[in-house]
């Protein structure tokens, strides 16, 4: 499991406060939705894993994005991203540590070039699209 940045620190340093802007809000949900829905499109194999977790993260990041945007907050750092999700639904904290698993995943893959193992992408596809779900719920 991954630690959480510090909530402190995210509002001292990345969170900023924002205008709710309805139209960027429904462009960030619909980049997420056609994100996965070319996720859905890729067939499977051990090569494409990285890439898949990859994209499943963005539609995430991108929904958290415009969570944060619809309670009127902007966040610099995807880490904060994940710690607003942590600290204020903590009914769905397996779903919090799931992302940041994939955040880490994601970073390995993009700084160093670690692929993302199959068996990672094989045993959460199914919890990638219901964080999805439960944060496409959230926004309002």
């Amino acid at each position: 499991m991954r630690d959480f940045m510090d909530w402190t620190t995210c509002k001292e340093d990345f969170v900023r406060e924002a205008e709710k802007d309805p139209s960027k809000i429904q462009s960030l949900i619909k980049m997420a939705d056609a994100r996965v829905k070319f996720l859905k499109s890729v067939p499977f194999t051990p090569e494409q894993t990285s890439f898949l977790v990859e994209g499943y993260y963005e539609a995430i990041k991108e929904l958290l994005t415009a969570l944060l945007l619809s309670k009127g907050l902007r966040s610099k750092n995807h880490q904060c991203l994940i710690t607003y999700f942590y600290k204020n639904y903590p009914q769905h904290e397996a779903e919090a540590y799931l992302i940041a698993e994939m955040n880490y995943a994601r970073n390995r893959l993009n700084y160093y070039g670690e692929q993302i193992p199959s068996a990672f992408y094989e045993k959460n596809k199914e919890k990638f699209e219901k964080v999805i779900f439960i944060v496409k719920g959230l926004i309002v």
